[in-house]
């Protein structure tokens, strides 16, 4: 239970759906219901698909350009922080990529579930090194078990949460999205920088 609250804490954080709420309302402006609760299930799905690819799979990407898992461990703590630096900006959007013109451009496709909401909005290369580093870790076969039932957890969280992003919005307002963003963001500088620090503690042992 330990690991499952730990991993989903790290991963809800990393993830932020809830940043990604008034991206995804003003993505779907001008949709139905049912198209918004349609993207927001083939979004979960997306998210839920690539999370386990780089669970499972990740480890051969180290393997393939001879990265260590210390290297990745640090560039992940890099990247995860300054996400959180982002965050608390309020720069999230800018730092994922999603600038007005790229707004524009997915407004116009008929699918935005893979791109720009799974890739690059919910899972970033910071989540991927954050899963690469778990599947290394945690090698035995209940702890990756867990690991997999977080995953499938925060892929249901991610689905509720797009699906009732307009009564979020509607409900926090944006000064309340603001405020939580930033709450959100000093957590993930301090993933971030643990990651690191734990890194350069364990190779100057």
């Amino acid at each position: 239970m330990g690991l499952y609250l730990l991993s989903l804490a790290a991963l809800f954080s990393v993830l932020n759906p809830l940043g990604t709420v008034p991206v995804f309302v003003s993505l779907t402006k001008g949709k139905t219901k049912k198209e918004i609760n349609k993207i927001s299930l083939a979004t979960a799905i997306n998210v839920l698909i690539i999370l386990l690819i780089s669970f499972f799979l990740g480890k051969f990407i180290l393997v393939f350009f001879g990265i260590s898992l210390n290297s990745l461990k640090i560039a992940g703590g890099l990247i995860i922080a300054s996400s959180g630096f982002a965050l608390l900006t309020g720069k999230f959007s800018q730092h994922k990529g999603m600038s007005e013109k790229v707004k524009s451009a997915a407004m116009e496709q008929d699918d935005i579930s893979l791109t720009p909401l799974a890739i690059p909005m919910l899972a970033g290369p910071g989540t991927i090194s954050l899963l690469i580093t778990y599947h290394q870790e945690y090698t035995q076969l209940v702890e990756r078990g867990i690991l997999v039932g977080t995953i499938i957890t925060i892929s249901i969280l991610i689905y509720f949460i797009l699906r009732s992003s307009l009564f979020i919005v509607k409900a926090l307002g944006p000064s309340g999205i603001n405020a939580l963003s930033r709450v959100i963001g000093f957590i993930v500088i301090a993933i971030g920088i643990e990651y690191i620090l734990s890194t350069i503690i364990l190779l100057f042992k």
